[in-house]
């Protein structure tokens, strides 16, 4: 933790935490496990700002780990749930802001043409995979290394000893079982997904991918790998389902679908489509839409899905980031902070690299090219664990993990980007 900065009101929040959460946090990351130290506690945000219990603020540069692409306390979304605390919390039952979200959705992303609502990505994307294996009447999914679906048993499996083999149970907890139909491939690497399904013919229920992965450091698509997979699914009968649960809405109004011109057949979303609030969507295709219950045979429920306060938020976010030229901005805002990262790289002599899409950005702590897993893994942990204490102590807030992103929102300004990459200078240069 910063030698300058107090925490005091932290530290025994974090003490009291332990005696009753386990391990003190709600999320694991949230821990500060992989850079040492005890977690910040937040008490109040505004636009780029977050301040602490013990009254530090800081730039924030995760922004609740990306929904808050507005800022903190935007006036439209605030003034959108104030009315619907007055109409109503929660009523179990349908309601006209569901029906206008779910519009909006479809009207925005290319692959929607139905979409429901549920209440986390993980759920959206547990759905998603569930829908396309009773869609296709096949049991093999295809996901990748490095790319985090959310928690559900059968999307936690690493590779076995080969592309080729059945993945094996990433936790304990996951059973072998849960794991066996998971094949994992590595990250823009096309052949290895054709050997999958040349190797498993017919038995391959859906491709699941981040079209640009936020999980282990933000990666961009080789030329070639989502058209690959688009053809490849097509070719084989399987369906292909993008994870925008962090690029939707962030790489572009309608996703990093709209960034690359790939149309998956499914999608799931959540983050920025809650406004701040928990929510998640799957979308897509209406033929495999249909095929959920109540309409078709596949189950999914949820008793919060739907709810009136988070769905007026997420509708109230879309209508803000559709005016014009708000993604102008945030292109603007990302390459000026590359462009700063890549000068403070070059000022330090640190052997470090920066990827970047669109508001999404990461600096990797190794001299080569970032493209994969097995590239972010071979990171130096330690030099981030020193980084992260050093922008802290400066007052910049980024996430305590080497493998997530930066996130940039319209409250941002010049001065505070060309601040965090002058202060990521100095610490660089320290190490």
């Amino acid at each position: 933790m910063s030698d300058t900065l107090t925490h005091a009101r932290s530290e025994q929040l974090f003490a009291e935490a332990r005696r009753r959460i386990p391990g003190g946090v709600n999320s694991p990351v949230r821990a500060f496990s992989s850079v040492g130290g005890a977690p910040v506690f937040y008490e109040r945000a505004a636009g780029s700002r977050v301040t602490d219990v013990d009254g530090n603020e800081y730039v924030d540069f995760i922004g609740s780990w990306g929904p808050m692409i507005l800022g903190h306390r935007p006036a439209a979304v605030l003034d959108a749930v104030r009315a619907q605390l007055d109409r109503g919390l929660s009523f179990g039952a349908p309601c006209e802001a569901e029906v206008r979200l779910a519009e909006r959705v479809c009207e925005l992303v290319p692959c929607a043409e139905k979409a429901r609502m549920v209440s986390s990505g993980t759920e959206a994307v547990m759905s998603a995979v569930r829908l396309a294996r009773g869609f296709t009447g096949r049991s093999l999914i295809i996901k990748f290394e490095g790319c985090y679906h959310g928690h559900s048993d059968a999307l936690l499996a690493s590779a076995g000893s080969g592309v080729a083999a059945f993945g094996i149970p990433g936790t304990p907890g996951v059973t072998p079982g849960a794991a066996r139909d998971t094949l994992v491939a590595p990250y823009n690497d096309l052949v290895a997904v054709e050997r999958l399904i040349d190797a498993h013919e017919g038995q391959v229920a859906c491709v699941i991918v981040e079209p640009v992965a936020g999980n282990m450091g933000v990666v961009a698509p080789d030329p070639g790998f989502l058209e690959g997979l688009r053809a490849t699914c097509a070719r084989e009968g399987a369906l292909l389902i993008f994870d925008e649960v962090i690029s939707g809405f962030r790489a572009a109004l309608g996703g990093a679908q709209e960034r690359y011109g790939i149309v998956p057949d499914l999608c799931a979303l959540g983050k920025i489509v809650g406004g701040g609030f928990p929510v998640g969507c799957l979308a897509g295709r209406a033929e495999v839409m249909d095929a959920l219950s109540p309409a078709g045979p596949v189950y999914q429920a949820g008793t919060l899905s739907g709810n009136p306060v988070a769905m007026v938020a997420g509708l109230a976010t879309l209508e803000e980031l559709a005016r014009p030229g708000v993604y102008d901005e945030l292109e603007r805002l990302g390459a000026r902070l590359e462009a700063g990262l890549a000068r403070a790289i070059e000022r330090s002599g640190f052997p470090a690299t920066v990827n970047r899409v669109g508001s999404l950005a990461t600096l990797f702590f190794s001299p080569d090219p970032v493209r994969d897993y097995a590239g972010a893994s071979a990171c130096d942990a330690a030099a981030f664990a020193r980084y992260f204490a050093g922008m802290l102590e400066r007052g910049f807030l980024i996430a305590p993990s080497r493998f997530e992103a930066l996130f940039l929102s319209l409250a941002h300004t010049d001065d505070e980007i060309d601040d965090f990459a002058a202060a990521a200078a100095e610490v660089l240069a320290a190490l």
